[in-house]
């Protein structure tokens, strides 16, 4: 007796998610209907594929090996079925996009409204995560990367390059004196990231990475401590040319500033045998000219 694909995707939603009810809640079934697909999975199988205790799943030995075939076969499926889209002319479908949450507040989130317009029989859905995601482990269609790539299974088409800016406020500065140097920063409350530890070198020649005072996983957490005076930062020009228009973010050392660091290009990373090819081409395309990095 085969397998349900249906069963196949919830159960794969129950390990992405890490529980049941998590699972549910995303695929907005009930929970007992998640319980049931794994259960008659499981049933059908004549093996154990989580160890269930009441605060967590854990996935067995056998279950990681079948639920590695499984998410490899269902991406062989949907490729089939893409490609059978890719010989009509309009771009359709579920494309799903990935990048960190900041470049999806103020870079992506703009144009979705267009972009739908362009596209509407493209079902967009965007993810946030500030580290790198596995595409095929997470289902991701396409993912914006900013920094050198090392990934040589994936094919990247280049977005252009956002610069770096140390930044703080005119309250900051007011308060606690515009630093003259680049040795006056260790006299200054500094705004970081938490990992990876590269993020906190900064673009100054012999500068060495930054200890924060106040460490954050997030860009766009440093943005918001940063525009209320909390210390000195440095973000991506994607995100904080508009507060340097506006006056609410003061730049720094743009004459010392060193530039083709690596971190600055911006990239749209996707599988190189991707049958996506045509939805991906549209959505790059599209956001490529409208960017402002």
């Amino acid at each position: 007796m085969l397998t349900r694909s249906d069963d196949l995707d919830i159960l794969l939603s129950v390990v992405d998610c890490g529980s049941f009810s998590a699972a549910a809640e995303a695929l907005n079934i009930q929970v007992a209907k998640a319980s049931r697909s794994v259960s008659r999975i499981e049933s059908q199988l004549g093996v154990s594929l989580f160890n269930r205790t009441t605060r967590r799943i854990e996935v067995t030995e056998e279950g990681k090996q079948f639920i590695k075939a499984v998410r490899d076969g269902l991406y062989i499926i949907k490729q089939a079925e893409e490609a059978l889209l890719l010989q009509k002319d309009v771009p359709k479908g579920r494309l799903r996009v990935d990048a960190a949450s900041p470049f999806v507040l103020h870079q992506l989130v703009p144009l979705v409204k267009s972009f739908n317009q362009a596209y509407p029989h493209i079902e967009l859905e965007l993810s946030s995560n500030e580290g790198i995601v596995d595409l095929l482990e997470k289902r991701t269609d396409v993912a914006i990367r900013i920094g050198q790539l090392r990934d040589s299974t994936l094919h990247a088409t280049s977005l252009g390059k956002s610069a770096l800016y140390i930044v703080a406020s005119a309250q900051y500065l007011a308060q606690h004196g515009k630093p003259q140097t680049v040795a006056d920063l260790a006299q200054h409350q500094l705004v970081g990231f938490v990992a990876p530890k590269v993020l906190n070198e900064w673009p100054l020649a012999n500068f060495a990475p930054i200890q924060p005072h106040i460490a954050v996983s997030s860009g766009e957490t440093i943005r918001q401590l940063v525009l209320q005076g909390n210390g000195i930062g440095c973000l991506s020009g994607f995100m904080v040319k508009k507060d340097i228009v506006s006056g609410a973010l003061v730049p720094l050392f743009e004459d010392e500033k060193l530039t083709n660091t690596g971190r600055e290009q911006i990239s749209a990373v996707y599988y190189k045998s991707s049958v996506l090819s045509k939805r991906i081409s549209a959505f790059v395309d599209f956001i490529q000219t409208r960017l402002t990095l």
